[in-house]
């Protein structure tokens, strides 16, 4: 079996003065069983924050020093970086851990590498001049193989929240806009981010398609979108939407559909689950599939956990896990 994990840990970071949050030993004491229950050979990480230390360049420190003495602590470990190729980003990277006997064969970051910024002029407030847009994030994918050959294309994701974009001049302070329809732009600009770096990632599933029509592939993180919004249905590419039978074989799957409706989430918002991460399959890898675990017995609501300035030690997003069997995944089996 192999077992491929995804999970957002709320902005993982050491401890910083004056921070009234749980310090990183309590956060640390009960993210680590968490982990452990995941039981992960690939573990996709999502709002892990770097740190800096003089004469070095800026590291996911935090992380490592989670990973100390758990089964994790021999991953192999990737993250996204900024411009200059060495340093991670000071906030929310992306990372993917592997087991040790994965080779990882190639590391990309995509992020208008396929598609280009958009170009849009605010209409309720700035200077009326067209600028460009950006996704939150990029993509970080990482092409895995065992000593037998077998490949898998893992691409983990974090897209852009609900919570709308700055518009200039329609902000009287961070939680408080100056109109309806001011938030209501910066609502839509948060939806084109979104939706935006769905495209990118499905343009790029489809390139891999196109070297491979039976790769196998997992896009899978925090989507900030429910299996039937737009982010998530453009990665489907169900063909109940395209019409067309011949894309049959580049259909996604959403691997929670495995899981009962009642439990089916992974945040809590004024006590409403949602289901906003996912594992999403190719059907090659579908042919393996066994079951997926949501681990959200203990998730907090994360709207009661920001009413006050004292947070919640464990992370506001329940991790997923999605089992297969690796000998029947197209190719040589990982063992």
């Amino acid at each position: 079996m192999i077992r491929v994990a995804t999970f957002n840990l709320e902005n993982l970071e050491e401890d910083r003065t004056g921070d009234e949050s749980p310090n990183f030993a309590e956060r640390a004491a009960v993210i680590r069983p968490m982990l452990a229950r995941l039981k992960a050979d690939i573990l996709c990480l999502q709002e892990v924050n770097g740190q800096e230390r003089d004469g070095e360049d800026r590291d996911i420190l935090a992380l490592k020093d989670l990973l100390q003495g758990t089964r994790y602590e021999t991953y192999s470990l990737t993250s996204t970086k900024i411009s200059n190729g060495r340093d991670v980003f000071n906030e929310r990277n992306l990372v993917t851990a592997v087991r040790p006997d994965i080779a990882v064969e190639e590391v990309r970051q995509i992020r208008h590498d396929i598609v280009q910024r958009p170009v849009y002029r605010t209409v309720t407030g700035g200077d009326g001049v067209p600028d460009e847009l950006t996704w939150e994030r990029p993509l970080l994918y990482t092409k895995l193989s065992d000593v037998n050959g077998k490949t898998l294309h893992v691409i983990n994701v974090h897209f852009k929240s609900k919570l709308a974009s700055n518009v200039p001049g329609q902000k009287i302070n961070n939680f408080t806009w100056a109109s309806a329809a001011g938030w209501a732009e910066g609502f839509f600009l948060s939806s084109v981010k979104r939706v935006g770096a769905a495209l990118e990632a499905r343009i790029f599933i489809d390139q891999l398609f196109d070297a491979d029509p039976t790769a196998n592939i997992l896009i899978t993180g925090d989507f900030n979108a429910l299996s039937e919004e737009v982010p998530i249905m453009a990665l489907r590419g169900r063909v109940e939407e395209t019409g067309n039978g011949a894309l049959a074989p580049r259909v996604l799957v959403p691997l929670e559909n495995n899981v009962p409706e009642p439990s089916r989430f992974t945040l809590y918002h004024h006590g409403q689950g949602e289901m906003i991460d996912h594992i999403l399959a190719s059907r090659g890898m579908l042919s393996a599939f066994q079951h997926t675990e949501i681990h959200n017995e203990f998730l907090p609501d994360e709207s009661i956990a920001f009413a006050t300035d004292r947070k919640f030690p464990e992370p506001d997003h329940a991790p997923i896990v999605a089992v297969f069997d690796a000998e029947l995944i197209g190719g040589p089996p990982i063992t």
